[in-house]
């Protein structure tokens, strides 16, 4: 049974139950150690409302688990009363494994519980069909986890990629530009790996983790934009990410930017997707003769070199995202937005532009666009890894306890023979 099967189950129980409360206390602790930590269990209880006593033990069990760890130093409220034994988070024992499907490679790679890459490996499509892209990463994976793990356990393997993405089905619905529709990638990770696999669209899952490890932490409300070969989004309010039937909440790709005449594949002009995406642009640099082939890459350090050809179809597409920011800002009216885009994170002037164009089209009130419309904090070359990461990430820190009780079952089922 997957993780987000498992707190599906969960959700439906008795929230008086036990086990139930039991499980999200823990995941509670978990997060306020990781924001917090190192931290004393009386500041723990004064952060999750949770009593002394439960902290204490929900603590002692995580201890046990290997999840969190008691620091040798101590500390006195005021150099007086009882010394305070501080707890932090026990990155030594676990590790998480990742892969992103993009349309041209696959980034295969292994994190740590705070969302940090260990190693990673950038593999081309050599060919795009849905078997060999796996197999393929399977076997980089096993690599990876032989000759870097350190002996650590890898806890499961969250998979994120663009398109529409089943996340309780595990099941990659369509992606049109690597042309696959029904892959059922949780079923074909788990039988080549062994591992717990859990799978998310990559805009949710970079969400979830600006949520625990970046600029959202603390936010109420949060959108999340990515623009790259494809055009997506994904919104959070509270404690939840939105998904929507079938998780297929956040597609933007569609949506009309009024005045753009590009065609798209839909049979429309002008959608988000056509206007916006990295082969457009590619495309347009090319006709322009600013670059000698259509290639993205190509084009972003043309860019950073200073060439003006370059820089203006950046800007002129930072204009752009600027006002599908205003459009879906003034629908959720997020405190926060993430835009994930090379040209606003690598070229200077272009976060200035995306910010002025939603500052003069949203017609809901933001306090502060400087504030309000931020870059990722995460670096270039390491978002497509955290976004893999952070798909069993979040399932950690919501419940550690069945996130565990699940990669056992994944580890029966290996041994045994059976997979889900």
């Amino acid at each position: 049974m997957s993780a987000p099967q498992r707190q599906s189950e969960a959700n439906q129980m008795n929230r008086r139950d036990p086990s139930y409360r039991r499980g999200v206390s823990a995941g509670s602790i978990l997060r306020t150690v990781l924001e917090h930590g190192p931290v004393a269990r009386s500041t723990i209880a004064r952060l999750t409302g949770l009593s002394p006593a439960s902290v204490t033990g929900h603590t002692a069990e995580l201890a046990q688990q290997c999840f969190i760890r008691e620091l040798p130093q101590t500390t006195r409220s005021k150099g007086v009363g009882r010394p305070h034994m501080p707890v932090d988070l026990d990155i030594s024992g676990y590790l998480v494994a990742a892969v992103h499907v993009a349309v041209a490679h696959t980034t295969i790679a292994l994190l740590d519980l705070r969302g940090r890459v260990l190693v990673q490996h950038q593999e081309p499509h050599s060919e795009a069909e849905p078997l060999a892209v796996v197999s393929r990463a399977s076997e980089i994976l096993a690599r990876l986890l032989e000759e870097h793990s350190a002996g650590r356990v890898p806890l499961g393997l969250g998979v994120a990629t663009g398109g529409w993405v089943d996340r309780e089905a595990g099941t990659l619905v369509e992606h049109r530009l690597l042309g696959w529709r029904d892959v059922p990638l949780r079923e074909l990770f788990a039988e080549r790996t062994g591992l717990l696999v859990e799978v998310d669209g990559h805009s949710r899952a970079l969400l979830q983790a600006e949520r625990l490890f970046g600029v959202a932490r603390g936010r109420n409300s949060v959108m999340h934009l990515f623009i790259g070969n494809v055009v997506d989004a994904a919104f959070a309010a509270g404690e939840s990410v939105h998904y929507g039937p079938r998780s297929q909440a956040g597609a933007i790709a569609h949506l009309p930017l009024a005045g753009n005449t590009e065609p798209c594949f839909c049979g429309r002009a002008g959608c988000l997707q056509a206007a916006l995406s990295e082969p457009t642009l590619a495309r347009r640099a090319f006709d322009e003769g600013i670059i000698t082939e259509p290639e993205f890459p190509l084009l972003l350090e043309t860019a950073r070199y200073g060439d003006p050809g370059a820089l203006r179809l950046f800007a002129e597409r930072a204009r752009d995202i600027g006002r599908a920011t205003a459009m879906l800002t003034d629908v959720f009216g997020p405190e926060l937005v993430v835009v994930v885009e090379p040209g606003v994170m690598l070229l200077d002037g272009n976060l200035s532009v995306l910010r002025d164009e939603v500052r003069t089209r949203a017609w809901s009130s933001l306090a502060d666009v400087t504030q309000t419309v931020v870059p990722t904090g995460f670096a270039p070359d390491s978002i497509l890894a955290i976004a893999g990461g952070s798909v069993i990430l979040d399932a950690l820190y919501r419940d550690p306890l069945a996130l565990l009780a699940a990669c056992e079952d994944a580890r029966s089922a290996q041994s045994s023979g059976i997979h889900a």
